[in-house]
């Protein structure tokens, strides 16, 4: 929302000084990319209630000094020599106070008032009984405005310590964040919390020491100056990822809804009602992001039936129609869900919802599986134009989806969202093996 709210008045404040722009869709376009690229390098909205003030500054500096120079650049880049530089520059200083001013009031009130609403605070546990963990503790009951309460600390150390009652209180006091001091944990007993927090959806912190860590692309934060590791960074969880891909998602099902859809619907719907009696539209629960069950919609391509929502579509289906065959083997039965994309249920590339039958089986037997649940679900994703997509046959097929489905989550980018839309355009008039 502040990336919003920051770029509208970038682009309006343009036409509150005679800057004299003799081109404005590619002042307005330049200014655009430039801003977004320098807010995603310098991780400009990603600011936090434990955020000091000294880092918030410095990310305001660093950034208005970068897009100074961007913005005169563009008078050379584009041969502009009418362009008024005074005017140039007193639009950069009204920005400049405008956006400063309130980016710090906005930190203000989330550092005070944040913390009375009752949806962002996140339950956390320790684990772990020395110097550093009491250090944290104190920071989590003392700084209320950082979101946080403290339920309960676990020490290995005591002899009646045991992990799966730790796992249990875990479970049922909905505890969102574990703070795990490395000096005290076996190379095992990590491994176990590890295997624990991704596969019930929560979120494994470390407090440091020297021991090693087996873990790729963990990130530093500070906590009223004690370091915390994160296990996994989630490019999704910035707010500018999340922004730039809800856009392209909401930017992108408009045009397919209204493009596409608004003609295509009327169509199949006749088709479908003609071959079998029943509704255009089949819709089915599945889970998505941080495991909440919606409905998943499609054009209905199975004659209706009480085993949809527990029995997977095999080879030679009976249950699934001539056009079912058809749509299915195209894709074409997945458009609808671009409705859920709209509704922000979906994304455009995500890991595949699963029914919630399976979720619950593959849950308790596929190591890492709820990891997948990070992020919102797609209507296609890498696993999908890797060949693992619809039936799951055997074991190495839902494995490599997960193997997928997680890099996907680890290494998202706009590019690879790109690169995985062509490939299923391109995979779906080839035709796949599996797309009955």
């Amino acid at each position: 929302m502040t990336l919003i709210i920051d770029v509208l008045v970038i682009n309006l404040f343009v036409y509150f000084l005679p800057i004299k722009i003799n081109e404005p869709i590619l002042f307005h376009a330049y200014l655009l990319v430039g801003w977004t690229i320098l807010s995603h390098k310098n991780e400009f909205y990603g600011i936090h209630r434990y955020t000091k003030v000294p880092s918030v500054l410095r990310k305001i500096f660093t950034q208005f000094v970068l897009f100074f120079l961007i913005l005169f650049a563009y008078i050379g880049f584009f041969k502009q020599p009418d362009m008024g530089r005074i005017a140039l520059a007193q639009y950069f200083m009204l920005i400049f106070c405008t956006i400063s001013v309130t980016k710090l009031l906005l930190f203000f009130i989330m550092v005070n008032y944040g913390v009375s609403l009752k949806e962002s605070i996140r339950n956390v546990v320790v684990i772990g009984k020395n110097k550093k963990t009491d250090q944290l503790i104190r920071v989590f009951n003392e700084r209320g405005e950082y979101g946080y309460r403290f339920l309960k600390q676990f020490s290995l150390k005591t002899p009646d310590f045991d992990i799966n009652e730790c796992f249990d209180f875990i479970i049922e006091k909905n505890v969102e964040e574990i703070y795990c001091s490395i000096s005290e944990l076996k190379n095992s007993e990590l491994t176990t919390f590890i295997n624990f927090a991704d596969n019930n959806l929560k979120t494994l912190k470390f407090i440091p020491d020297n021991k090693n860590i087996f873990a790729k692309k963990l990130k530093f934060e500070y906590y009223d100056y004690i370091p915390v590791l994160s296990l996994r960074d989630i490019p999704l969880h910035t707010p500018l990822n999340a922004l730039l891909k809800r856009t392209f998602d909401v930017v992108f099902s408009l045009i397919v809804i209204i493009g596409l859809l608004s003609w295509l619907t009327p169509i199949l719907a006749l088709l479908i009602t003609l071959e079998s009696k029943g509704p255009v539209f089949f819709r089915q629960t599945r889970n998505g992001i941080d495991n909440r069950e919606f409905y998943c919609y499609k054009f209905r391509s199975m004659a209706p039936n009480k085993n949809a929502d527990d029995i997977q579509a095999t080879k030679n289906d009976m249950r699934i129609t001539k056009i079912g065959k058809f749509i299915r083997k195209t894709s074409i039965d997945e458009l609808p869900q671009f409705y859920n994309v709209l509704f922000g249920t979906m994304s455009v590339v995500g890991p595949r919802p699963h029914m919630v039958k399976h979720t619950n089986e593959y849950a308790s037997s596929v190591d890492k599986y709820m990891v997948r649940h990070f992020v919102k679900p797609g209507i296609t994703g890498l696993a999908q134009v890797r060949g693992y997509r619809g039936e799951v046959e055997t074991e190495s097929d839902i494995l490599n989806r997960i193997k997928f489905d997680i890099f996907y989550i680890e290494n998202w980018s706009l590019f690879l969202d790109l690169k995985i839309m062509v490939q299923t355009v391109l995979n779906a008039f080839k035709g796949e093996a599996k797309a009955y």
